[in-house]
This record gives structure tokens, sequence and C-alpha cells, in this order.
């Protein structure tokens, strides 16, 4: 495992005609994020709806994005599904398209029963036999379910577990002193949390307000590391209050009319998730504005 995980991902959409994915307006959204300074992509994850594609979509959507993303951008792609054994299955075709890691959210139907212990045996069992390194995905928001710091501390060691994407509340702190130093990166799951997250050791975030305005967030990024702390704070409290705004009110479909604000396909969301009313589109575009992004 030599790819480090640092800077900014998108987690890039699937846009959507008539329900149908539109491979075409996928391609040039792609040609704008290729040329970003994004560090890369996040394909088919929650953003991306991956719950509401087929297989066959996925694949498809995947290989649009690996053909499209800037050269020295790298790929994480969702694989997660609630069976071990159907992880891995999935988790390999991602790697043979090309790949570079895999994103694997906990499974949750079954959460009563997904101890300490299952969630350990199924994060290493998948890292045993997936040829590209793996990441955690800790998104209780979506799941239910949020990994303790003891999993977490058990999995870090694993020499093909790369790091986490974290997109639960307050629990950074303990999942980065529970790594203990391996290396293990680990990404904020929002723009929300990068700037209190980056000083107590993450790496980057994976941040849906990316989707639509890739420069900011990387600014964010790139003020810090360089040591611009106020700079730093000052886009943070500026892209809080847009963030809450867009994917904090309205989820899906507040980023992708966001999306469309900031130069790209949005679109609606395919159902069940609802396209948005008119004044919450008039509410986005406020937000928009007084953020000096339009």
């Amino acid at each position: 495992m030599t790819k480090a995980l640092s800077g900014i991902f998108a987690p890039v959409t699937t846009p959507f005609v008539d329900e149908e994915v539109s491979f075409d307006r996928l391609k040039e959204n792609m040609k704008k994020y290729a040329s970003s300074s994004l560090s890369g992509i996040f394909a088919l994850g929650s953003n991306g709806e991956s719950k509401s594609l087929t297989e066959e979509e996925k694949i498809k959507i995947l290989r649009v994005i690996l053909e499209e993303k800037g050269e020295n951008q790298l790929v994480m792609a969702g694989t997660g599904y609630e069976s071990t054994r159907e992880t891995i299955r999935f988790s390999k075709k991602v790697a043979e398209a090309g790949a570079d890691f895999v994103s694997v959210v906990t499974p949750s139907y079954f959460k009563k029963c997904l101890t300490d212990d299952a969630m350990v045996r199924y994060y290493t069992d998948i890292a045993d036999a997936v040829p590209i390194p793996v990441l955690v995905y800790n998104a209780p928001g979506f799941t239910g379910m949020t990994l303790t710091p003891k999993v977490v501390g058990k999995l870090a060691g694993h020499p093909n577990i790369a790091g986490m994407k974290d997109s639960s509340t307050g629990n950074m702190n303990n999942y980065i002193i529970a790594a203990g130093g391996a290396p293990f990166c680990v990404l904020a799951g929002t723009i929300s949390t990068l700037f209190s997250a980056l000083p107590i050791g993450a790496t980057g975030g994976v941040v849906s307000l990316a989707d639509a305005f890739p420069e900011p967030p990387c600014a964010l990024y790139q003020k810090y590391v360089s040591g611009d702390m106020d700079g730093a704070r000052e886009l943070h409290f500026k892209l809080y209050a847009l963030n809450s705004a867009v994917s904090g009110n309205f989820g899906v479909a507040g980023v992708k009319y966001a999306m469309e604000l900031g130069g790209f396909h949005g679109g609606a969301p395919r159902l069940p998730l609802l396209p948005l009313q008119e004044e919450d589109k008039q509410s986005i575009r406020g937000a928009v504005e007084k953020a000096g992004l339009l």
C-alpha cells in the first residue's frame, strides 16, 4: 500500500435524465473536476445515490470516472453490501476496473448483532481478500451504525486498510487516538468538520460541497497546510454556513441544485428521493449568493 490519501475528494453525484443515468452529463462534469485542484474522486457513494443504482450502472459510472479523471487524481469507489461475500465480490470487480481504493460502508440491517467483533471480522476479511487498499466508511447518519474506537484501533494496523472516511459527529479525535500512529489516514466526511479535524490529524476530506464548488474546499485545505490559519478559519465559517444550507437541509437534491448554480449538471435525484420545490431552490441560491460564489 503506497498511495497516501490527502487533500479534498469530491463524492460525485449521478446525473439522471428521466430516471436514466446520463453518462454524457457525467463525462462533462468529470472534465471539470479533472481540471480542478481536487486530489481525487469518491465514486458510488451516498451522494452518487449508489443504493439506487443497479450493479451494471455502477460499473459503467465508475469506468466513466476513471476515464475522465485528472492524471494525478485518485479514485475511491463505494463497494459495501450487507454481506462480506458480496462486498468482496464487488470490490474485486471495482479493483479490476482500475479504482485505487474501495470504500466500504458499515453493514447495518442486522445492527443489533453487528458487534465490535463482527465489524473487525467484516473489514479484516475484506481487506485480506481485495487486491487494492480498503477504506472504512463510518456513516451513522445513513446506517445508524457508529464504529467504536476499539474497532478502529484493531483495523488501523491491517496492512491493506488505508484509513477511514468519518461522517459522524464528535468521534474523530477518538478514532485518531485509537489508530495509535499507524499509517491510517482519516478523512472528514463533510466540510463542516474539516477545519476542526485537520489539527488533530485528519489528512483531508470527502466533502459534498466540492461537487458544486471544488475550489473553495481545496483552498481551505491548502491554507491550513501552508500555515494560513486565519485564512483557513475565515473560509471555514463561510463554507460551514453554506454546507448547512445545502446538504444539511436538503441532502442529495440540495447538492445537485447547488451543482447547477456552480456550472455542473445536477438535476433531480432518482425516486424515491424527491426533487426540490421552488422555494427550496431559492433558499439555496440565497445561501450561495451570501457565500460570494454566484
